[in-house]
């Protein structure tokens, strides 16, 4: 099949899925759904990321805190060439429990006072999953202090590992700290309890209601990735989520308020591969672009 009978079909299966599946409630224009593209796997300079984004038509991209002065000059001069908004990653990789809150304590605090350009929010990798509960209570004091001080939203990351690894976890969370908002990856969550949560539907109710930001990676009972969320076999797998974020964009509706989104397909060895030769099955790019296509007809009423 040549290139462009593959490209078309690929367009015209978006086209189809997106007939079908358009959400219940939208959103009146584009200012309320802001499309972010990832630069995990990416190849290339600052400057190179920002401007490929800005060609496929995202609204910014999420990244981790620029450690150094030298790479948030980097940074903030490519979102202002491109005019690109952006969303921080904050967390810490120490194991060392007082080590690992210092220098979490330090980035959240860093990112909400010396940035150029104002972030539209600060996604988190809160704490470890073998911290005690009071242990990880310490994250959420300190960003609900510094999410008021700065007027940016901060949010907690549902991501295997971390302090909300699990829905259950997180319900204890939730109900326990009332100012707690989340950045639903609801991937990690299938992949954990090795299911689409039909058991816990009552616990994903709760967590979708404090939901603030949104990582779009499609995730199956044995794994966080599938291997390309075009495909037929991952139908009933792609309808789930897009039930959960239907659920999250109803309420930023009601609300008046704006929803941001991550496309966050990874490389490899989220991104399945070959044996031996290590190949991708699929493009993540390309997976990503479709992604955010896919959601800007689901989720933005047509012109």
């Amino acid at each position: 099949m040549s290139t462009a009978l593959a490209s078309a079909g690929v367009i015209s299966g978006l086209e189809a899925a997106a007939q079908e599946n358009i959400a219940p409630f939208q959103f009146k224009d584009k200012s309320f759904l802001k499309i972010l593209g990832t630069n995990w796997g990416f190849e290339g300079t600052t400057d190179e990321f920002c401007a490929a984004i800005k060609k496929e038509g995202y609204d910014g991209t999420e990244m981790w805190w620029p450690g150094t002065k030298e790479k948030q000059t980097e940074l903030f001069s490519a979102l202002k060439k491109y005019d690109l908004e952006v969303g921080f990653l904050c967390g810490s990789g120490e194991r060392d429990y007082v080590t690992h809150l210092d220098a979490f304590k330090k980035s959240i605090n860093a990112a909400t006072t010396e940035f150029d350009r104002k972030p539209l929010y600060i996604n988190c990798h809160s704490g470890r999953d073998h911290f005690s509960y009071e242990q990880n209570k310490a994250f959420i004091d300190h960003t609900t202090e510094a999410a008021a001080k700065s007027g940016i939203p901060i949010y907690h990351e549902t991501h295997r590992g971390r302090m909300l690894f699990a829905a259950h976890v997180t319900r204890n969370f939730i109900e326990k700290n009332p100012a707690l908002r989340l950045t639903l990856d609801i991937s990690h969550w299938c992949n954990v309890h090795e299911s689409l949560l039909q058991d816990q539907e009552e616990t994903v109710k709760l967590a979708l209601a404090r939901v603030g930001h949104i990582h779009s990676r499609i995730g199956h009972e044995e794994g966080p990735q599938v291997n390309d969320p075009r495909a037929p076999e991952w139908e009933a797998t792609v309808k789930a989520h897009l039930a959960w974020w239907d659920a999250v964009v109803e309420q930023k509706i009601k609300n008046g308020e704006t929803l941001t989104v991550l496309t966050e397909f990874g490389p490899p060895n989220y991104l399945p591969t070959l044996p031996y030769t290590n190949q991708p099955l699929a493009d993540q790019w390309a997976i990503n672009v479709y992604m955010m296509n896919l959601l800007r007809k689901r989720y933005l009423k047509a012109d």
